[in-house]
């Protein structure tokens, strides 16, 4: 097997009980693109974290919108690490069509658009030339569908993907009950958001198929949920009222006007007006920030423990974990803040998200290794409750004492 693909499934695996029919379904999912966009808010991030310059940050690198916004507070470097080849490559693209399309415009028409014929010309001629030979061999390669891959910036790149895949088909499937999730996006303020989110899209979470097909663990697969994380976010309640709680905090709890978020659930794509909520890598205010500071990016195929692990006492400021410790075992997660200890500096600061509401650490971690650490437990509340992409029960923050 090659170790790529070893890795993976050594990470999806390692849990207790991993290694079942479900595990290694998700496993062989999960080794193709997942996120062509993170769902985790960079903008809680940043406020959580406090980027300032001079920090040294070592971040999971998933779709890479939040790494490229972190540039923009301005850290002095960014570790970003991730084991899925496709995220690595998606990582590198963005980076090299930051420094070298021509303008704001063009990178706004090939991350924001991401669905126009000129962005594959684009890529020939301006980015193709400074990506690495892996990266450029992903992008020109072809999926399983026989599709060039990076034609998928010319026909909607944020319909592909495994997440992709799931939220069309969970369009596919609200249409079969007559309902279009796009209704939401007419909506003219938040007032009007949750009427329809009432009326339309909450009843459908109370039909018998649906609430059948939502206790199966593939059945979020395309989420990036392995069985392990699937069993934490659903606790003692039916998988149906949590999907439709989470949902219902992406449809109404923030304006559209200011969540490109629910623009990617509920129309697959971002908006395409000029005042369209974007990322802020993807901002126009942010471009100059982005493209001259993306040379302080390293983008590593190997796990954050692995990469801590090579790294000096000390060395660190911020660490961001995403939500990768809900599929770890007691002991890859002490192995890991270990190394998290060891390497930071005074004041450090760890963000990660969780699919249960509570943080995982407390009697999972030796007393001596987390009483180094003090939680934020007031502070993430507050963290979660402002994390637009909702997708989440928990965002905690961890700071060393």
């Amino acid at each position: 097997m090659p170790e790529k693909n070893r890795k993976i499934e050594q990470a999806v695996l390692g849990h207790e009980g991993g290694g079942k029919l479900w595990d290694r379904a998700f496993a062989f999912a999960f080794k193709g693109l997942v996120y062509a966009q993170i769902w985790e808010d960079p903008v809680v991030d940043m406020e959580a974290l406090q980027i300032a310059p001079g920090h040294r940050v070592a971040s999971i690198a998933s779709g890479g919108c939040n790494i490229l916004s972190y540039l923009t507070a301005d850290p002095a470097e960014i570790v970003a690490v991730d084991l899925n080849t496709a995220h690595v490559a998606l990582n590198r693209l963005k980076l090299a069509a930051a420094q070298n399309l021509p303008d704001y415009d063009s990178f706004r028409r090939f991350f924001a658009d991401a669905d126009r014929k000129d962005n594959v010309a684009a890529y020939e001629r301006f980015v193709r030339p400074h990506l690495d030979e892996t990266s450029r061999a992903y992008w020109e390669g072809r999926d399983l569908t026989g599709r060039r891959r990076i034609g998928g910036f010319a026909k909607g790149v944020y319909k592909r993907g495994l997440l992709g895949g799931f939220i069309g088909m969970a369009h596919l499937v609200a249409r079969l009950y007559r309902i279009d999730p796009k209704e939401l996006l007419e909506a003219g303020n938040i007032e009007e958001q949750r009427r329809i989110f009432e009326t339309r899209l909450a009843p459908i979470f109370d039909k018998r198929f649906i609430r059948w097909l939502t206790d199966q663990p593939a059945s979020l697969f395309g989420l990036g949920i392995p069985p392990a994380q699937f069993e934490a976010l659903a606790g003692d309640a039916k998988m149906s009222d949590v999907l439709r709680a989470r949902l219902e905090k992406l449809a109404c709890d923030f304006a559209l006007e200011d969540n490109y978020f629910a623009w990617q659930a509920f129309g697959r794509g971002y908006g395409k007006g000029a005042d369209a909520p974007l990322p802020p890598y993807l901002q126009e205010r942010h471009f100059d920030a982005v493209r001259t500071r993306a040379d302080r990016v390293t983008v590593r195929h190997i796990s954050m423990t692995e990469h801590l692990a090579e790294a000096e006492d000390a060395s660190h400021d911020r660490y961001i974990l995403l939500d990768a410790q809900d599929w770890m075992s007691d002991a890859q997660l002490t192995d890991l803040w270990a190394e998290i200890t060891r390497t930071a500096r005074p004041g450090a600061r760890v963000l990660f998200r969780t699919a249960a509401e509570e943080t995982l650490l407390p009697g999972r971690l030796p007393d001596a290794l987390l009483d180094r650490w003090n939680y934020r437990a007031e502070e993430s509340l507050g963290y979660t409750a402002r994390d637009r992409s909702s997708i989440y029960g928990g965002v905690h923050l961890y700071v060393l004492r």
